[in-house]
């Protein structure tokens, strides 16, 4: 598996050099798509984790009356309406809908509301998949909806379609896809605004965390969108701004020529990351980091040791008055897949930290 990864990202370099962009990105995709073909499932998973996963209940999916479709900067023009929905029941529930319109405008969704939703205000986390993922596939990994059920919080799974990726990757390394009123990230804000104006949903407490593409994602809507979201999470992404095009993208994520921070951003993030990850190099991890704060932070750092887990190091940025500003995770012997995961997604690890809960806790101290 080394070897055909390799093979094929070195077969994108030489196609990008030749001008063939179309076919370096399938190459790309091909890589990206072969090295997670089969689920990373560490057995031994710790109590907590295994507990948190066998938790989860069966939800009956439901379809959701289709929304709106967003504008070119993610607002509604005054003659748009949402239908705003009955009482909500007190049941939890699992539902499936479309936002936007047919083809390359609109994206499918899944949303968990939680119980007791409609009685008060509520956050939101929106989940962004990785690449050859889907909203249920990442919904099982992260096994985030049992968090959000004993906390009362919903949680948005947008889906990438096929049309606008064959490998179901966000196009987070596409210079249209990277600035506010563009592309996906307002297909992404657009939704998440609709969906908070259908439900009763608190808008100083929304927040996005995404795996790979979808980390990288979430990067670019922190970045772009920071008076939507209160705080981002980003697992084995990439930071927002470090490529632009073919050539940077694959730079970066194999760890070199990655851009310096120009500027902070205006959301707080955590970020996970693997030191064994060789599909989106760590050093990433450290760029968004760099990105959030402006390379201006007073650091912390402490080593996380936990009996049958993996070991990891958790650094802490605080501003000069001392309020937390980002977190990073370093988790070792961890590879291109999310912490702390359930065996019943792709691209997870059973025994390293529980990337959800922690980053469901740092959003919670996060509000606009």
């Amino acid at each position: 598996m080394p070897d055909d990864f390799q093979n094929l990202m070195n077969n994108a370099t030489l196609l990008t050099r030749q001008g063939n962009l179309s076919a370096a990105t399938a190459a790309i995709q091909a890589a990206l798509a072969n090295r997670g073909n089969a689920r990373v499932i560490n057995p031994h998973s710790d109590q907590q984790t295994q507990a948190r996963c066998d938790r989860k209940s069966a939800l009956i999916t439901l379809p959701a009356p289709e929304l709106i479709r967003p504008q070119s900067d993610a607002k509604p023009s005054s003659n748009q309406q949402v239908k705003q929905p009955a009482k909500a029941p007190s049941a939890e529930r699992f539902i499936a809908g479309r936002s936007g319109a047919d083809g390359l405008q609109g994206r499918d969704y899944k949303l968990y509301i939680p119980p007791g939703a409609g009685e008060r205000a509520l956050p939101l986390v929106v989940m962004l998949h990785g690449c050859m993922q889907n909203p249920d596939d990442f919904a099982a990994g992260t096994a985030m909806n049992a968090l959000a059920r004993t906390q009362g919080v919903y949680v948005l799974y947008p889906a990438q379609c096929a049309k606008a990726n064959p490998q179901r990757c966000w196009n987070w390394f596409k210079h249209n896809h990277q600035a506010r009123g563009s592309g996906e990230p307002a297909l992404i804000a657009g939704m998440t605004q609709a969906l908070m104006r259908a439900h009763l949903i608190d808008s100083k407490r929304v927040y996005v965390a995404g795996l790979s593409a979808g980390g990288a994602m979430a990067a670019i809507l922190g970045d772009t969108y920071p008076d939507i979201f209160a705080a981002v999470g980003v697992h084995s992404g990439l930071a927002a701004g470090t490529a632009k095009d073919l050539p940077s993208a694959l730079s970066a994520m194999q760890g070199v020529a990655v851009k310096a921070p120009t500027r902070a951003s205006g959301a707080k993030t955590i970020v996970f990351h693997g030191d064994a990850d060789s599909t989106v190099h760590a050093s990433n991890g450290n760029q968004v980091i760099a990105n959030c704060t402006g390379g201006a932070a007073n650091v912390s750092v402490r080593q996380i040791k936990t009996s049958g887990a993996r070991s990891s190091t958790c650094s802490e940025y605080r501003d000069a008055n001392g309020a937390l500003i980002a977190e990073q995770w370093l988790v070792q012997g961890t590879g291109h897949a999310w912490s702390g995961g359930c065996v019943a997604g792709t691209y997870t690890d059973s025994k390293g930290p529980d990337a959800s809960a922690q980053m469901l806790r740092f959003f919670m101290q996060s509000v606009l």
